[in-house]
């Protein structure tokens, strides 16, 4: 099997990098840098690897760089990966070396919603932005973010099928045992007031409900499976 995965390695396109190998060079300035956090960098764009034929992630030169701004930015600026994965873009659509890309830490204000444009805007009924409330899917506030616009979007396509915001009840109370559960792991760095500590931690926060999410998603499929077969 070690023969066979290292022929692999051998037949790979000159000049491209495994995992391992990109870890290697960029370890020494990202010492958290992890395998997980490379897939979880890929997954929100930041990179896009080629893949063997047998589904080898492998690196060039470029998304080796591309890697090394992006863990730069979120190190130094605390940029979201989003923001950051957006001016990545936007210099290299401009021709631009990494070097010139100038942090933007300000956003403009998220919009909000009225009461009656939140309706308006999902499609949802009075009631039943009054049930989300109740159930305590939804906080009850003068306006709305898009969070809770897409989130009350939810709950109209589940309703037309009978899920009612009641029945999600224990919904929210799981959600916030995997928030209290991301936040037990994080205690160490929570604990610290330097603003490194706190960075790393909000940037690991994000990473952990992924992978709650991704192992959520397959013990649904599988109870599905089961109670479908």
């Amino acid at each position: 099997m070690a023969a066979a995965g290292a022929a692999r390695e051998r037949t790979a396109p000159t000049g491209l990098l495994s995992i391992g190998q990109v870890l290697a060079r960029l370890t020494p300035e990202f010492s958290q840098l992890t395998s997980s956090k490379l897939r979880f960098l890929e997954v929100q764009g930041i990179v896009t690897p080629s893949r063997t034929e047998s589904g080898y992630r492998k690196f060039s030169a470029h998304d080796v760089e591309r890697l090394r701004t992006a863990l730069t930015l979120q190190r130094d600026h605390y940029l979201p990966l989003s923001v950051i994965r957006e001016q990545l873009d936007e210099a290299e659509a401009k021709g631009q070396g990494w070097a010139d890309i100038v942090p933007r830490s300000i956003t403009p204000p998220a919009r909000r919603h009225r009461r009656d444009e939140l309706l308006a805007r999902t499609g949802a009924t009075a009631q039943l932005l009054n049930d989300s409330i109740s159930a305590g899917l939804i906080s009850a506030s003068e306006t709305y973010g898009e969070e809770v616009a897409s989130l009350l979007s939810g709950l109209v396509a589940l309703a037309r099928h009978g899920i009612e915001p009641r029945h999600l009840r224990s919904l929210r109370q799981n959600a916030e045992r995997e928030a209290a559960l991301i936040e037990s792991a994080l205690s160490t760095l929570l604990r610290r007031t330097d603003a490194a500590s706190r960075g790393r931690a909000a940037e690991l926060a994000p990473e952990l409900a992924t992978h709650i999410d991704e192992v959520r998603s397959l013990m649904v499929r599988q109870a599905l499976d089961r109670a479908l077969s």
